[in-house]
């Protein structure tokens, strides 16, 4: 299985505001210097997650994008499925709308493997919210706003 780099930068971008915004509105540019993707790609990408109920937005100098729900309930399933991919490892596991099923699907000892492979990566996306990412930075010592020298002083 391969993810296509939307659902990479979305999961990345989501991280961002969770670990970042404190729950106010994260502008575009912000994320895009933190995680190194252009604001043009990020801007497809988040209209996506808010087609998607994942994101919700607000105009203005104190706009950008913030989570429609706690971290606790975004997992890393959520945003693949936002941006339009499977989970699955291949296609003949389970075939999308339009592809004809595998015709050794009842003979293929291959495919047991890979509906196991697909139910197990499913069950751990579905496992892995965005909290449990921030606890995962926390743990690697990645600097949060919150430890920012400066947050002590105001």
């Amino acid at each position: 299985m391969r993810l296509s780099t939307k659902s990479r930068y979305g999961v990345r971008a989501l991280f961002d505001i969770a670990y970042h915004s404190r729950g106010l509105p994260t502008p575009i540019k912000e994320i895009s210097r933190r995680q190194g993707v252009t604001p043009r790609y990020l801007e497809q990408i988040f209209q996506r997650l808010k087609k998607a109920g994942i994101v919700k937005s607000v105009r203005g100098p104190k706009g950008g994008y913030y989570l429609s729900r706690k971290p606790e309930e975004v997992v890393v399933s959520d945003i693949i499925r936002a941006m339009g991919e499977s989970i699955e490892p291949i296609f003949c596991a389970r075939p999308l709308k339009g592809r004809k099923r595998c015709r050794r699907e009842s003979k293929c000892a291959a495919q047991v493997v890979w509906n196991e492979a697909g139910r197990r990566l499913v069950e751990y996306f579905n496992s892995v919210s965005l909290a449990g990412m921030c606890r995962i930075a926390r743990e690697l010592g990645i600097a949060g706003l919150s430890d920012h020298p400066l947050d002590s002083l105001i």
